[in-house]
């Protein structure tokens, strides 16, 4: 993470009703300089709605924000590159026109957008696709170009919105490869998701919200320590006394059994069993995953509500 103390994105008691339902009910964001960002949470969490107060296109109705220093988020507008969670381009502009056109309506200028727009497509294996109509390419081809455009006039901040939602493993991977190189570039990336796999591997930071509520912030590490690791372990010599040596949460799994990382460590406990004959068969500890520790988090009615997608991919929240 580099450059000043001062947050790229902040947020104190951030609040948004639609009605009477508080879609944001309280929010505290502080989102480091030069990190990525990720707020995560199931289908109808807030995020969207979050993410829309923060950057001023809707106003909340308590609470206070600002954008790269600014109070009026759309003061910084030239500075911030962002992909909603409804794609649209215009089906009949050429790809690499159209990365031009988001430009220059951030006050890049056509010539220099065009010329970025053909580097950026080759570098993301689009170059073949240069001069196609938008209306020809796929749907993961089109999603790549929006984001493209995004991104063309070297935003500050960029802020994406379930940017992994339609895009298939390879896409996937383009994509989180251009996250990571916002990042190196110096850019700050905020990104929504519901899809865990996505977080873990390129956040330096996260927040967990549910129920428009933040429920969880810090680092993915920290978030995983809310659940202690697992051992699963086999003996070479089992018999039915085994359970009075290994902890008292022991449970069978298959042919050995799992329980808790003890929190003085598992040394002490494998001296005991070697020394009462049971061997070591196998061993292994497993820390739990990033959704392990969303699921107990936000409980797991939030985590996965009627007609929600799996954690792995499916709908937009």
């Amino acid at each position: 993470m580099v450059g000043s103390s001062e947050p790229a994105v902040f947020a104190e008691h951030l609040v948004k009703r639609f009605g009477e339902r508080r879609v944001v009910d309280g929010v505290d964001l502080s989102v480091p300089r030069g990190a990525i960002y990720g707020v995560l949470g199931p289908n109808g969490a807030g995020k969207t709605t979050t993410l829309r107060t923060l950057l001023g296109i809707i106003e909340p109705d308590e609470g206070h924000r600002s954008i790269l220093g600014h109070a009026a988020p759309r003061e910084a507008s030239d500075r911030v590159g962002y992909l909603p969670e409804e794609r649209g381009l215009y089906p009949s502009m050429k790809a690499r026109d159209a990365i031009a056109f988001m430009g220059a309506l951030r006050g890049l200028d056509r010539r220099t957008g065009r010329a970025r727009a053909a580097e950026m497509m080759e570098a993301a294996g689009l170059g073949h696709a240069i001069d196609e109509k938008i209306k020809k390419l796929s749907k993961g081809m089109a999603q790549l170009v929006q984001l493209l455009g995004s991104v063309v006039h070297r935003p500050d901040l960029l802020v994406l919105d379930e940017p992994f939602s339609g895009l298939d493993p390879v896409n996937q991977e383009k994509l989180e490869s251009l996250i990571l190189a916002e990042r190196d570039r110096g850019a700050t990336v905020l990104f929504s998701t519901h899809i865990m796999a996505h977080a873990e591997r390129v956040c330096d930071r996260l927040a967990i919200i549910a129920g428009g509520k933040r429920r969880f912030e810090g680092t993915v590490d920290a978030a995983r320590g809310t659940l202690p690791s697992q051992v699963r372990y086999l003996p070479t010599h089992p018999d039915a006394a085994i359970a009075e040596v290994l902890p008292h949460d022991a449970v069978r799994d298959g042919e050995g059994w799992r329980f808790q990382l003890p929190g003085e460590g598992i040394e002490g406990l494998l001296g005991t069993l070697i020394a009462r004959g049971y061997g070591i068969g196998g061993l292994s500890i497993e820390r739990p995953s990033l959704h392990d520790a969303f699921v107990r988090i936000v409980g797991r009615d939030a985590a996965n509500p009627p007609g929600a997608s799996q954690p792995n991919g499916g709908a937009t929240a």
